[in-house]
């Protein structure tokens, strides 16, 4: 597949992306299945909204719909795919879905990627790989996490508080460095620094450094983490205590870019200690000496399997 093709792709998923019923399945994995795409569709997108800006100064805007666009991070302006965007706008405006206004986006990342995102407030976010966090353009304070784990580095500011909603939890920062995973049902949260309202308009219950809780459904469990632990997948370094071998094969798929599952026998079996990423990448038997499982290894990935 030509590099011409692929951003002819890109385009593509970037129009379909826009509408309310956009599949997400399919274009997670038309993303994972090679690095590169992500950067491409970033460059397709900011493109497609600078367009939509100038259209709008050029007196289109009254053209445009009000319907909201959802678009992926926004890297360097490409001038060369200039008219392949022209083309698409118009027919997006057409469809009525491109506004002048900002609007809110979605960022993802493959397995096996990490990606960290500036936002205008000075906070940061930093990604792990297949993850996904939705954002607004037009309020800097606010995020969404679809799936996946991130670290949130907040700039504090007590006028305008920043808040995370992930399933029905919603969190408040209190001045914070804080990581957040969506495992399934699952949810943890944990703090680094500073500190964190959970649920504020119910039980508001305050995390402080070394604190996390575990969410799932209405069950909620306070549990006391090492504050180096918290986001040290950035370094390659997964912490656990007490996790469900179906949450560390996750995580190991987000990380690896491997396929990783726990075979059904296995998924309720919990684990506590420490796996350094590259090297159950390279050893996979020490993966299963470390896990007491046997580690099936196919053309799909990996399974974990109990020992015969």
């Amino acid at each position: 597949m030509t590099d011409a093709h692929i951003d002819d792709e890109a385009l593509g998923w970037a129009i379909r992306m826009a509408e309310p019923d956009a599949d997400w399945d399919a274009f997670l994995a038309w993303l994972e299945a090679d690095t590169t795409r992500s950067g491409r569709y970033d460059r397709a997108v900011a493109m497609l909204n600078d367009a939509a800006v100038a259209a709008a100064a050029a007196g289109a805007g009254a053209a445009m719909a009000t319907a909201p666009v959802e678009f992926v991070a926004r890297p360097a302006r490409r001038p060369w795919i200039g008219g392949a965007i022209a083309a698409t706008l118009a027919g997006a405006i057409g469809l009525g879905v491109w506004t002048q206004a900002p609007q809110p986006y979605a960022i993802a990342t493959a397995a096996g990627e990490q990606r960290t995102v500036l936002l205008d407030d000075g906070s940061s976010i930093v990604l792990a790989g297949a993850s996904t966090v939705r954002l607004d353009r037009r309020n800097a304070r606010v995020a969404t996490v679809e799936r996946g784990e991130m670290l949130f580095r907040v700039r504090h500011d007590a006028a305008r508080p920043f808040a995370v909603q992930v399933g029905a939890l919603r969190l408040v920062d209190l001045g914070t460095v804080f990581d957040v995973k969506a495992a399934g049902t699952r949810i943890h949260v944990a703090v680094a620094e500073g500190a964190v309202l959970v649920d504020p308009d119910g039980a508001a219950l305050r995390l402080d450094p070394g604190q996390a809780i575990f969410a799932d459904g209405a069950t909620r469990v306070r549990r006391t983490v090492a504050t180096a632990d918290v986001g040290s997948w950035r370094e390659g370094r997964l912490a656990y205590d007490d996790a469900p071998l179906s949450e560390v094969a996750a995580d190991l798929s987000r990380e690896t870019g491997r396929r990783v599952v726990a075979a059904p026998g296995l998924t309720a079996r919990t684990f506590r200690g420490t796996l350094d990423v590259e090297t159950v990448r390279t050893r996979p038997a020490l993966l299963g000496t470390l896990l007491d499982v046997t580690v099936r290894q196919d053309a799909e990935g990996w399974t974990l399997e109990p020992r015969g």
